[in-house]
């Protein structure tokens, strides 16, 4: 007998245990020490091949060979057609080319909200007036955005679109041929001599930076990637990627302590960009694994923690205090603890080590609870947080305690920042972080609700609402949202006119098997009860379909404005999932497409249906 392990497939009697505490860097050494007489050729490859059985090195050493093309950059610009007119006061203004290609980044987005903001209207202005390539006759001219008409370009490009929508199949097919050469040519590398699919080979191409939320940069401008900007990291024996024709490269490393193939810094925040491999290979796929057993090591001390941080509500050391309720807030709440900001980023983003008094109230007693304590405040990426939450007793007179002789502006943890807390965390478990307590929680509390949501009587249709109601409690708890898709209403209009349409199709279903009883009852015949089965059939086809349509508008309606990507793929043990599947008869294509599948291949392998998290 055989099982697969981490998309190796092992004899039983050899098998390696899983555990909590189990390294999954570890697992291959344990099986060998266990059964060090079984040869290399006793294994069998799972379908991921012998890449998986690899020794792992514990020196930092992520791999020993690494080759590939380099990133493909963004192709240059093509000027627009001589009858295609960008207008300024009322009159046609030929741009530069460098000016023309700004200004087709803001005429491609005049149907989008984000144009409609001041702050993005301000921002785009400003860049496209500061750019060097708006020459200086142009600068003196175009002053104003308000005098600036975009219609012709936003029409242009509209247009290009539904023309290409409408290609014939046989053009649409050359362009998918050509994207298939790119992907085989610039998609893949070989790691230690295994063939491994990139994860996004193309630099992004110049445009207005939109961000997520309020942020304050956007509508600025996202200069074009150059193969000057970037380096490249790849082993010393293999072959260098060669730069486009008459460019260099900024750097080239050979850091094998590192998984990206690719870097360059964006002008907008002053980020670093990265060319990754793609999820499904064997390094993301490691670290995915490594980053679930660390969550699922918490379990077993995460009662000890909490008996900690409420031993040091009562401190006489403040820094205890604050360190204590600010743990409490990551446990229970899922806050980040606030070192997200990248460098350069301006926005007044927060954390919860970084709250200040303003971002919190109190309330004695609030909608019929007790100890009731308001958020608001800018998180990661701008998003906004929003909640009121009853806390313990202690945890509201700490923070009563801790706002005192303050000022709105002043740090309601002055005494606490994310080095120390993280210092704290790790030495109350190696490896342990508030992303961690994060991971943890959104696992265990979608475990909990499939458990309490999941009836083994239900179709798949109302199993997969299950499914994503257990899900979408995860992201609220993690503050997973989104603004709700301009296609919604339209979305909603469609499905419930297939709801009523499915509805008359069932009125008269009924009717027709009234008209059948009373048919068979007369006639007393086989042919005429064998009618009344068929459309007994018929009625009950209908009801599901009916039951099915009204089950896909209430997730609907229900997702509207909740993320439920997001904490699918970055904070939920995929095992779970694949262990409800197998359970209760849910085809994991439900749940997962094709290329999250591949992301998860080594849970898919692993788990079978008594997976507890």
């Amino acid at each position: 007998m055989w099982t697969c392990i981490g998309n190796i497939l092992w004899p039983k009697r050899v098998a390696p245990t899983l555990c909590y505490g189990t390294k999954p860097g570890c697992l291959l050494k344990a099986w060998r020490r266990q059964c060090p007489w079984l040869g290399a050729a006793q294994r069998r490859e799972g379908s991921a091949g012998p890449k998986w059985q690899e020794e792992k090195s514990e020196d930092g050493v992520k791999w020993k060979q690494l080759e590939h093309k380099g990133p493909y950059f963004a192709p240059l610009y093509e000027p627009l057609p001589d009858e295609v007119h960008f207008y300024y006061d009322g009159n046609a203004m030929k741009l530069s080319l460098a000016a023309e290609e700004i200004a087709t980044f803001y005429g491609k987005m005049l149907d989008h909200e984000y144009t409609t903001k001041e702050v993005f209207q301000n921002n785009f202005f400003n860049d496209w007036q500061k750019a060097q390539e708006m020459t200086v006759e142009e600068k003196k001219i175009i002053k104003h955005l308000d005098k600036c008409d975009f219609t012709e370009i936003h029409k242009y490009f509209v247009d290009k679109n539904e023309a290409r929508k409408a290609l014939p199949k046989e053009e649409k097919q050359k362009l998918k041929e050509e994207a298939d050469r790119l992907q085989e040519e610039f998609g893949y590398c070989i790691l230690d001599g295994h063939r491994e699919k990139i994860g996004n080979f193309k630099t992004e191409p110049p445009g207005l930076f939109r961000g997520r939320g309020d942020h304050p940069k956007m509508g600025m401008l996202k200069k074009r990637i150059m193969p000057e900007d970037v380096i490249i990291n790849c082993s010393r024996d293999s072959k260098i990627p060669e730069p486009p024709p008459g460019h260099k490269w900024k750097e080239v490393r050979f850091d094998n302590t590192v998984t990206w193939l690719a870097s360059w810094t964006e002008n907008i925040q002053n980020s670093i960009k990265y060319i990754m491999l793609n999820p499904s290979s064997k390094l993301k796929g490691e670290k995915d694994w490594q980053k679930y057993e660390v969550a699922r090591r918490l379990k077993g001390v995460v009662d000890k923690i909490r008996f900690q941080y409420r031993f040091d509500w009562k401190s006489r050391e403040m820094r205890k205090r604050q360190r204590a309720v600010a743990l409490y807030f990551i446990d229970k709440l899922a806050l980040r603890a606030g070192n997200e900001k990248e460098e350069g980023e301006t926005a007044d983003t927060v954390g919860c080590c970084s709250l200040r008094v303003e971002h919190i109230q109190l309330h004695r007693e609030l909608d019929g609870q007790e100890h009731v304590v308001e958020f608001d405040f800018l998180g990661k990426d701008c998003i906004r947080y929003y909640n009121k939450v009853p806390v313990e007793k202690p945890v509201f007179k700490n923070l009563q305690l801790f706002m005192e002789n303050k000022d709105p502006g002043d740090d309601l943890f002055d005494r606490l920042n994310t080095s120390t807390l993280n210092k704290h965390l790790q030495d109350l478990m190696d490896g342990l972080t508030a992303k961690v307590f994060r991971t943890y929680n959104a696992s265990i509390t979608l475990q909990e609700q499939l458990r309490a949501l999941t009836s083994a009587e239900d179709n798949i249709a109302a199993k997969i609402l299950s499914y994503n109601r257990a899900n979408r409690a995860v992201a609220i708890l993690c503050n997973h949202q989104r603004a709700t898709p301009k296609t919604f209403e339209k979305s909603m209009q469609n499905l419930q006119t297939k709801i009523d349409a499915k509805k008359e199709q069932l009125a008269m279903a009924e009717q027709e098997l009234k008209r059948a009883k009373a048919d068979a009852k007369a006639r007393k015949d086989v042919k005429s009860k064998s009618n009344v089965d068929k459309k007994k059939k018929l009625l009950a086809k209908l009801e599901e379909q009916l039951t099915k349509l009204c089950t896909q508008a209430t997730d609907k309606e229900e997702n509207k404005q909740v993320a439920l990507g997001t904490s699918k793929l970055n904070y939920l043990d995929p095992r779970i999932s694949v262990a409800w599947c197998k359970k209760f008869g849910v085809p994991v294509e439900k749940i997962y497409n094709k290329t999250q599948r591949e992301k998860f291949a080594w849970a898919i392998d692993m788990a079978d249906e008594e997976f507890e998290f």
